[in-house]
């Protein structure tokens, strides 16, 4: 990624580039990006294939005012990460039993942290993967246990969120199983449109027509039946412009 890609980035996410690639920019970054740019699914239901090249990347989230999967925002949170002087590396998790369900990060700062801003509701901080104790996080409380074959397993809330390989993987590794959750019946993306973005007080989430709002553990469910109410939400909740409703 070079400067000027960059700094369109850090105005999309509205953050200010950082003097050094520190704990403290860290936080701030992807704190900006979780409540900038939408966890979404919608070019599945829109028809339009995702690549995991960074001019594509670049092209829909950064220029476009879209989001993605953990694929695409933690996949290229990575490349701007890098550019900033951070080390990351690009790991694969399994929140079910499948390898390279999910892309996650590690970034090191004197020790290894998990940073993700493409899982939907996660932690909005990075969390310790050395500390086995509880780490208080602005989503809950979340902790990391070492598990089979070096793995470690992140929870929240006691509940798993996904085990993580610690092995650093190419982006390129996850293109198989990225098109599989493009294309296949079985997958939950296929399922129904979902677009879902961090807010001052919880998170907004839309999913098909149900728009659900999240304070703590309290949500607020309520279907929109208009068209055109459907897609102003996705224009003035999200940010996103579409001229169609995903999968009709």
């Amino acid at each position: 990624m070079d400067a000027a890609t960059a700094d369109r980035y850090l105005a999309r996410i509205g953050a200010d580039r950082p003097e050094v690639p520190d704990l403290d920019a860290l936080r701030a970054l992807q704190s900006a990006h979780l409540r900038s740019v939408p966890f979404e699914n919608l070019s599945i239901h829109l028809g339009e294939p995702i690549e995991l090249d960074e001019d594509s990347l670049v092209g829909k989230i950064v220029d476009g005012g879209r989001g993605g999967f953990c694929y695409e925002l933690n996949g290229l949170f990575a490349d701007l990460l890098e550019h900033l002087g951070y080390h990351v590396a690009r790991l694969q998790a399994m929140p079910g039993l499948v390898p390279f369900d999910h892309l996650t990060l590690m970034v090191e700062i004197d020790e290894p942290l998990l940073v993700d801003v493409g899982f939907g509701r996660f932690a909005h901080e990075p969390l310790r993967l050395e500390s086995r104790g509880k780490q208080q996080d602005p989503d809950g409380i979340y902790t990391v246990e070492e598990v089979e074959y070096g793995d470690l397993l992140v929870r929240r809330e006691g509940e798993k969120e996904f085990v993580v390989d610690l092995r650093p993987r190419e982006l390129d590794a996850f293109v198989p199983t990225c098109w599989w959750h493009q294309t296949s019946p079985k997958s939950h993306f296929t399922r129904s449109p979902v677009c879902s973005l961090v807010v001052p007080d919880g998170r907004v989430t839309l999913r098909g027509r149900k728009l659900i709002t999240t304070v703590g553990d309290e949500k607020r469910e309520e279907i929109i039946t208009d068209d055109a109410e459907v897609l102003g939400v996705y224009r003035e909740i999200f940010g996103i412009e579409l001229d169609r409703l995903p999968g009709e």
